[in-house]
Order: C-alpha cells, then structure tokens, then sequence
C-alpha cells in the first residue's frame, strides 16, 4: 500500500487533505492519485485544503475535476479551501468553482452541514473550538467571503 505524500486528517466521516504550495505538471498525477484513492477509503466528505495554495495549472485543475467525479460516483462531497486569489480565479476562470463549492476557510468548509460530523447541525463550532462563521458555499470569479447585510 503506497503511502501518503500529502498531510490527511480524518474529521469523523470527513477527510481532509492538504494540497502543496504549487500544483503543476510535475505534482498534478501524485495529487489526483492521493484524492482518488482518498475517496476510495469511504468519506461522506472530502475537504480539500489548498489554502497554502498558490499556484494551480490545468494539470491541477484537471486532477480536481476527476475527484469530483469520483465523489459523485461514490455518493461524497468534496469542497475546497482556496485563499490564494490566483488560485480562485484559475478556478472561475476554467468553472470549476461552480461545480465544486470553494470556501474561504477550514472553518466555513467544516461548518457547512456534514463537514465534521458534528452533533446538532448548528455549524458553528470549527477546528479547535475557533468561532466560525455560518458556512456559505462561495461560488464565482471571485470568491472571497460574503458580507452579510
């Protein structure tokens, strides 16, 4: 069984993986092995954590869409934590932020129902104990945090 090149933690029914500074040509085959076989291991949700994240080519982006695929094949989710704004507009730029719910932090991604198993379904408590904000799938070219008001 290889082993993983990538940090995974495992929130209840919720995986999270942590995805490198770049993702290119060079690293994109690694990193759709490590998603797919990540969602062959069963989570209801896959949070992708690209929040360290600041470069993204198609490779990249290629290897995202075939997790999705997947995901729905297996009947899970997979949302992904972007805070690079280059890497937010590749991803409006190529779609993919509207196939796949892209969130402005750990916090908001697990706060989402289903995204760490918690009890009560309030969504307010995220890693740590942190406060978080009510969670908002955040979807468009730019997909920085909405204001409520």
């Amino acid at each position: 069984m290889p082993q993983e090149r990538f940090p995974v933690a495992w929130l209840g029914e919720a995986a999270v993986i942590t995805l490198p500074e770049e993702i290119d040509i060079s690293n994109s085959e690694q990193v759709r092995e490590e998603l797919l076989s990540l969602l062959n291991r069963g989570p209801a949700v896959l949070i992708v954590d690209m929040a360290e994240t600041t470069f993204c080519d198609s490779a990249g982006v290629n290897a995202l869409v075939r997790a999705h695929k997947r995901a729905t094949a297996n009947g899970a989710e997979i949302r992904l934590v972007v805070t690079s704004p280059g890497v937010q507009r590749v991803l409006g730029i190529t779609g993919v932020d509207r196939l796949i719910p892209v969130h402005p932090s750990m916090t908001a991604s697990l706060a989402e129902p289903g995204g760490s198993g918690e009890q009560g379904g309030s969504g307010e408590q995220g890693v740590s104990g942190e406060q978080g904000e009510r969670a908002e799938t955040h979807r468009g070219p730019d997909c920085r945090a909405a204001q409520p008001g």
